[in-house]
Parts: structure tokens; C-alpha cells; sequence
């Protein structure tokens, strides 16, 4: 009798756990993705005018507008131009660094390798703003280095191709990560077998080792041109000034137009996101459906070709990738945020330390925005990090851990953001509570709850890694002396998996800063945050003090990335002596 109560109870509690995970999910992400297809197929307000009129209204005459708007086909053809092209250079860069550090001799591969994701710290506005101080046509400053030399050559990065250029060295990370994780998972005993027939080095490159690495390339290919896809800093800052137009923009600009076309912003991010869930989709088939097998049972090293002399060649384009992506753009932001004025006549006037001094320093903390907008963004940051992580480990827990019914559903859910962009995100939450009295809109809250939901895929990712390390039969001992569900995550799982829980937070706390996308629709002058000051501070054209707020978000990142490493490796080690 005992027995059959504490099994009703345990699953009432499980039923009840699943309805309000579901719940929380379905506010989180099925709620505003509704509204902004609510939003996108009437000429009505559905959360101002009510559902009941929003309904009677219903048509497809917004997306029959966009799609005959030719400022929208242009808006879309210089997605797929600026995406495509970046991904080119995306997967000649990743590809081509992954096999040096595999599959090669090539010295000091740890630092190649490091240098090779040193782009993924970088926030995309940041970046954007160091190239625009770098290529401007007029002002830049490698055009002033040419001029100084007496060279006629001349670049401009307020361009398409400038655009392309900077997506490509700056999301080869992604294709990076792919590939050197299939190269190093790879027996090489299929490339031996090639070399034996009599096949060249270079022809077994390119004959075997990457057509047998193909779907890891063509997976991290997609992911970067998804992430690019969504990316609004780097096109805001390149293409404003040449008034090139992707679609991230130009939905920006439809709800700053007056009147605000907010019905047409929707329908152009509902599009949006089709695109992007088209691609997640091919992603995920493809990653399922993989049919090259090159991981064998037996223990294998991966194999090092002997470069020769060519090895110093392949170092030093390393360091040259590395000079590109992080000094040249932190000396840009250093010498802008230092200088008093950009006019840089030639080389000499460069190191004149008497155009120097911390006047951009002082006159962005003399704006009172700017203490708040920091403090803005370290609390959304927190509530991110604490609220987000929490959910994630409960979703994470009920998806790897349990066998609950509706368990499915809970993961499908929380997997459907890596198909929305941050700014789609944007603009579906302002859809949702814009016109609630009393609601979120205009409170602090609403930006941490869209940044949970945008990341929530990444976070539940993270995570789930740690879970899959822990050994159930820890959590079965747990049960058999007595502890409950609760008991068992409180003293078992939750101290194992700490590391994993704490990086985690940490890359929530670090995307919700630099998150700039969902930013733009949700805040007000009372919740702005970091990232949208930077942009104002770029569009009112002082670029001195974009420069030195650019600084300040980035060493603050820094520091924050290293105290959580610190945290965690404490936290790892912790774990490691009460296992030891």
C-alpha cells in the first residue's frame, strides 16, 4: 500500500514537473514566436488590438508586399553575397588551420590552435567597429600607411567586399572546430593506403583526407553561415555608410521608419527565419545522417607530415592570421581611444605621444549612460546566467536523465531558437509585450528573458556534455539509500557536473553582454545596455569614443571570462580530489 502511494506521488510530481517545464518554454519561446506570426500575417496589433480582431484581419498580404518590395530582394541578395562569400573564406581559413595543427609538423601548434578560435571572443560590433577605423576609404588607417609610403594602393571596407572579408576571418572559427575535431578523429591508415598506391602527399589531401572529412566541412560551413545570417554589428557598422542593406538592418530600420512598419518587420523576420531554420535543418540531417566512417575501434595516433623547411611557411601564416584578426584591430581601437583627433598625417605623426591623452576615457564616464548602461548589462548578465542556467540544468537533467514522458517535447522546444536570430528574437518579444499594460516591456526582465531564450540551445548543449559524464550508477546508489530526486541532484549530480554548470553560466553571462541583436528592440533609456551604447556612440559619429567604450566591454569580458576559467578550474579540481 505504501508502496503504490509514493508511486502516485512520484508521478504526480513528474507529471507536474514535465506541464511546467513545458510551461516556462512555451512563455519563453512558443508565446512570442506566435504573436510575431500573428503580427506578420494582419495589418493589426494583436497583443494593442486583442487576438479576437488580429484573427478577423488575417492575410498574406504583408509577405506579398516584402516580397515585391525590391529594397527587400536587395536587402536578401546581400545576405546570401556577404554570408556566401564569408563562408568561402570561412572554410579555406578553418580548413586550411586545422590541417596544420592535426595533421602536420608544423611548430608551436598550441599557438596556432589558440589563435585560431581567438576570434570567437571578439563581439561582432566591436570587430566591426576596429575594421571601420582600419578601412575606412578616406580615414583609415591602413590607407594613411599606403599614402605614407608612397604606395597608390587603397582599400574600403565600407563595402560588400569588406563585409565579406571581415565575416570570413572572423567565423572561420566555427569550420575550425569541425574539422580539426574529424581530421584528429580520422584513421590515417586510409591515407597510408593511398600514399602506397602511389598518390602524392597533395593529391592524398585532396583525394582522401578531406572528401572523407566532407560532412564535418559542410557542417561547420552551415554553422557559419547561420551565425552570419543573424549577425547585425559588423553589416550596421560596414554598410551604413554606403547604405548597404542586409536583411538584419534592413528589418532595423522598418521599425525606425515614421511611421514604424513593425507588421512589415515581422513578416521580413519571419522570412529570415525560415531561411535560418532551413539551414538548421540540413545541420542537423546532415550531422545525423552521417555516412563516412573513419573512426575505427582500434587505438590510432593521427598522422604528422613531415613539412620541412616548409613548416616555418605554414607558422608564419599563422602569426599572420593572428596579426589580423587580434592586433591589427586592438592597436586600431587602442590608438582612436588614445588619440585626440584620427586625422593621422604619416607615421611620424602616429607615434607623436603628444596626440594622446585619456580625453575619450573621460568623456564617456562623464555621460551618466554610460556607468548605467555597464550596470545594466552586468545585471542582465547575472539574471541571464543564474535564471538561464538553473532552467538549462533543469531541462538539460529531465532530457539526459530521466525516461518522463514529454520529454521530447521539452527538448524539440528548447532546441527551436538555434533557428531564430538574436534580432528575430528581438522583434517577436517587442510583438509580445509591447502593448501589455502593467507587462515586461521596459523593464530589465524582458532583456534577460529573451537572452535565455535565444542562448537556451547553447546553454542546454553545454551542459548536457557534463551529464553524460556522470555515471548512473552513482545516482542509483543514491536512491537505494534513501535520497529522493531532489536529494540525488542536490548531493550527486549537481557537485559533479559544477564545472559544467559554471562554464555554462559563464557563457551565458558573456553572450547576454555582448548580445546587441535583441538588445535593439527591448530596451529603453532606463534598461540600455552596453552594446546598443557602443552603437550610438558609432552612429553620432565619434569614433574616439566608440573606440574607448569598445575597450572598456572588451576588458571587461576579458576579465570576466578569466574569473569564471579560474572559478571553474577550481570548481574541476575540487570534484577531481573528492572523487580521488
Amino acid at each position: 500500500m505504501r508502496s503504490a502511494r509514493e508511486g502516485t506521488r512520484r508521478r504526480a510530481f513528474t507529471g507536474l514537473w514535465v506541464a511546467a517545464l513545458l510551461a516556462i518554454l512555451g512563455f519563453l519561446v512558443i508565446y512570442p514566436v506566435l504573436m510575431l506570426l500573428l503580427g506578420a500575417l494582419t495589418d493589426t496589433n494583436p497583443v494593442v488590438d486583442g487576438i479576437r480582431l488580429s484573427l478577423s484581419h488575417l492575410s498574406i498580404a504583408n509577405f506579398l508586399a516584402v516580397l515585391a518590395n525590391p529594397n527587400v530582394g536587395e536587402a536578401l541578395l546581400n545576405t546570401l553575397i556577404a554570408c556566401g562569400g564569408g563562408t568561402v573564406i570561412a572554410v579555406a581559413i578553418g580548413l586550411f588551420f586545422s590541417w596544420i595543427v592535426v595533421r602536420t609538423n608544423t611548430p608551436f601548434k598550441g599557438f596556432i590552435a589558440a589563435a585560431s578560435v581567438l576570434p570567437l571572443f571578439a563581439p561582432p560590433l566591436v570587430a566591426g567597429v576596429a575594421w571601420a577605423i582600419l578601412g575606412s576609404p578616406k580615414t583609415g588607417l591602413i590607407n594613411t600607411m599606403f599614402k605614407w609610403m608612397g604606395s597608390d594602393l587603397r582599400i574600403d571596407l565600407y563595402s560588400m567586399w569588406g563585409l565579406v572579408f571581415v565575416f570570413g576571418i572572423y567565423y572561420a572559427p566555427y569550420v575550425y572546430m569541425f574539422t580539426s575535431s574529424a581530421l584528429r578523429n580520422m584513421d590515417p591508415s586510409l591515407e597510408e593506403a593511398a600514399e602506397i598506391s602511389g598518390a602524392s602527399a597533395f593529391a592524398t589531401l585532396f583525394t582522401v583526407t578531406f572528401p572523407l572529412i566532407m560532412p564535418a566541412i559542410v557542417s561547420g560551413m552551415l554553422l557559419s553561415f547561420i551565425v552570419m545570417l543573424g549577425i547585425y554589428g559588423i553589416p550596421a557598422v560596414l554598410g551604413a555608410p554606403t547604405n548597404l542593406s542586409v536583411l538584419t538592418t534592413y528589418i532595423f530600420k522598418l521599425t525606425n521608419w515614421s511611421p514604424p512598419l513593425y507588421n512589415t518587420a515581422a513578416a521580413v523576420a519571419i522570412i529570415l527565419m525560415m531561411v535560418t531554420g532551413l539551414l538548421v535543418y540540413l545541420q542537423q540531417k546532415l550531422l545525423s545522417g552521417r555516412s563516412y566512417t573513419t573512426v575505427a575501434g582500434k587505438a590510432f595516433r593521427p598522422r604528422s607530415l613531415d613539412l620541412g623547411s616548409w613548416r616555418w611557411l605554414t607558422f608564419a601564416l599563422g602569426v599572420v592570421y593572428l596579426i589580423i584578426v587580434v592586433v591589427l584591430p586592438s592597436l586600431a581601437l587602442i590608438v582612436a581611444a588614445f588619440r585626440k583627433f584620427m586625422f593621422i598625417r604619416d607615421a611620424a605623426s602616429l607615434f607623436d605621444m603628444r596626440q594622446y591623452s585619456l580625453t575619450h576615457f573621460e568623456s564617456i564616464f562623464d555621460n551618466p549612460l554610460t556607468m548605467k548602461s555597464i550596470y545594466n548589462a552586468i545585471e542582465v548578465g547575472v539574471i541571464t546566467a543564474v535564471v538561464g542556467g538553473a532552467l538549462a540544468f533543469a531541462i538539460g537533467y529531465t532530457i539526459h536523465r530521466t525516461r518522463v514522458a514529454g520529454r521530447g517535447a521539452i527538448d524539440l522546444i528548447s532546441t527551436l531558437p538555434v533557428a531564430i536570430p538574436g534580432l528575430v528574437v528581438g522583434v517577436a518579444y517587442l510583438w509580445a509585450w509591447i502593448g501589455v499594460p502593467g507587462g515586461l516591456y521596459g523593464t530589465i526582465w524582458i532583456l534577460a528573458l529573451a537572452f535565455i531564450a535565444r542562448f537556451m540551445p547553447d546553454t542546454v548543449k553545454a551542459l548536457s556534455t557534463s551529464f553524460l559524464q556522470i555515471h548512473r550508477e552513482l545516482e542509483e546508489a543514491a536512491w537505494v539509500c534513501g535520497r529522493g530526486m531532489l536529494g540525488t541532484i542536490r548531493t550527486i549530480v549537481l557537485p559533479l557536473a559544477r564545472p559544467g554548470v559554471l562554464a555554462s553560466m559563464t557563457l551565458l553571462f558573456v553572450l547576454a553582454i555582448r548580445e546587441l541583436g535583441s538588445s535593439l528592440f527591448l530596451y529603453t533609456s532606463n534598461t540600455m545596455v552596453m552594446s546598443v551604447l557602443l552603437l550610438d556612440y558609432y552612429e553620432g559619429g565619434n569614433i574616439g569614443k566608440t573606440a574607448a567604450f569598445s575597450l572598456v566591454q572588451t576588458v571587461l569580458l576579458g576579465v570576466l571570462i578569466g574569473g569564471a576559467n579560474w572559478l571553474s578550474r577550481g570548481a574541476a579540481q575540487g570534484n577531481v580530489a573528492r572523487t580521488g
